[in-house]
């Protein structure tokens, strides 16, 4: 009998990246990897692109999608969420520094918010500008001295992280608002359990299934009523919305109600659903609405998503809204670059993971520096999020850069600029072949009342730029998504 062919998986040249799987130029393959990198290389020819095809058909027949929108295109874009069957691997001493770091940092952003909106010492102080605070987008003066149930502002966070050319971690950004991706991260678990077994089973790795449960936990532990049973409503824009999916599946998956604005009305400041067997107050609210939609009373009055009357329920201490109105302040990309100064003013503590070195273009020597180099930058505009209002520096033409010159100058206050990062690799399967592709790393920290405390999902949502070269990761830009792994 003639040998079995086996499938051409082999490493690749690292091209002074950093790569997850591969170390020596490519040559080794690292120690927490191998079991892995194994199993692949022990795939017959032809059997890592039927399970890469098997994932594939998977998302589409669940209808894991995402909705794209663009001024080109006169319909929305509905696709699936391109996985990569190949997990990202972390091994569990680098993912405990990890841990400790994200939690660091939510617990100082959370104390700055009710900071923001009660003393606004660390403004008194001289830390932040006030103009940072008072200017900005987000902030919403409707919530000064509002209390919020148990303090907690940031129930929801996702934490960007991405790597250098050397392994270090940075903090790239903060997503404090609505933060979306947690139906992706857990997803990708439960397909890789039931399409890839022998891979998931031969590895010792962290369970992320009970997070959904904690949750759940977190959710109930803000009841303002501190009932024991809770009703928790998932407030969604509706099935137009990108993210729509993902409202469903965790409102499925945590047993709680989907609403829509039209489903609630607010009578005696209080909230409930309408339903068929008459009205149901409810105590949580998880909205997925930005702050501008929620209460056309209190903010955008031509706001049909939301639901009228609902801020003064809030006030009124009668529902918890999550995460709180104004939260935003926070994660504005030009605070982002105070967030070190948060941690040790208000933790006296030195920040465990770094930010990558920002310019806020509003300081006129920085923002000399960065016209100087634009070629070499990533700006951003501050309020945008989803790869949106971004020029990438040595992939931009002249005319790109001069017209983002020409943006900052009429309004600096408006955007900041990062040195273009080197972001590390991992390897996808393409072809029934390994090639590397640009990584980040959204974390997911959940933070609740009372002895539900603070959790931190272990591994959180490897997102990947799936065209070669491309340092864009965003579902929204065509990035895709792979299972992340933390060794246990």
């Amino acid at each position: 009998m003639g040998a079995v062919e086996r499938s051409p998986i082999a490493p690749y040249a690292l091209e002074g990246f950093y790569d997850e799987m591969f170390a020596e130029n490519g040559m080794q393959v690292r120690s927490h990897y191998s079991q892995v990198f194994d199993q692949l290389a022990s795939l017959k020819a032809g059997e890592a692109g039927a399970k890469q095809a098997a994932f594939n058909r998977r998302m589409m027949e669940e209808g894991i999608t995402f909705t794209l929108y663009s001024p080109s295109q006169i319909q929305p874009l509905e696709r699936t969420i391109p996985f990569d069957l190949i997990p990202r691997v972390i091994p569990k001493e680098e993912w405990d520094v990890l841990e400790k770091g994200l939690l660091q940092r939510i617990t100082a952003l959370n104390r700055f918010v009710y900071d923001v909106y009660h003393g606004q010492q660390i403004v008194k102080d001289g830390i932040v500008p006030r103009r940072m605070v008072v200017a900005n987008k987000y902030f919403r003066p409707e919530m000064m001295h509002v209390r919020v149930p148990e303090d907690v502002y940031i129930t929801t966070s996702g934490i960007d992280l991405i790597r250098d050319e050397h392994g270090a971690y940075y903090v790239l950004e903060d997503n404090l608002r609505c933060p979306s991706g947690f139906s992706y991260l857990f997803k990708s678990r439960s397909m890789m359990n039931q399409l890839y077994p022998e891979l998931t089973l031969s590895s010792s790795i962290r369970d992320v299934e009970h997070s959904l449960n904690r949750f759940l936990t977190v959710l109930r532990s803000l009841c303002p009523t501190r009932k024991k049973d809770p009703v928790i409503a998932l407030l969604t824009p509706g099935e137009y919305n990108s993210a729509y999916y993902e409202h469903t599946f965790l409102a499925q998956q945590m047993g709680i109600h989907l609403v829509e604005g039209r489903d609630l009305v607010v009578m005696d400041h209080k909230v409930f659903i309408r339903g068929l067997g008459g009205l149901t107050q409810v105590d949580v609210i998880y909205r997925r609405i930005d702050d501008d939609y929620l209460d056309p009373l209190a903010f955008d009055p031509t706001s049909m998503l939301g639901v009228a009357g609902i801020m003064n329920a809030y006030r009124a201490g009668n529902v918890a809204i999550v995460n709180a109105p104004g939260t935003g302040v926070a994660d504005d990309k030009a605070m982002y670059a105070y967030v070190p100064d948060m941690i040790r003013y208000y933790l006296k503590e030195e920040p465990i993971i770094g930010n990558v070195p920002t310019y806020v273009l509003s300081r006129p020597e920085e923002r000399g520096y960065v016209l100087s180099r634009l070629h070499e930058m990533v700006v951003k505009e501050t309020s945008l999020s989803g790869g949106y209002g971004m020029l990438i520096g040595p992939s931009a033409s002249e005319a790109e850069i001069d017209e983002f010159r020409a943006k900052i100058m009429a309004d600096p206050g408006r955007y900041i600029a990062q040195p273009t990062i080197r972001l590390s690799r991992a390897p996808v399967l393409t072809g029934g072949q390994l090639a590397p592709r640009h990584i980040d790393l959204r974390a997911f920290i959940l933070m609740g009342g009372g002895t539900a405390g603070v959790h931190v999902i272990p591994g959180g949502l490897t997102r990947v730029a799936m065209t070669e070269g491309s340092l864009v990761v965003n579902s929204s830009q065509g990035g895709g998504c792979k299972d992340t792994w933390v060794m246990a």
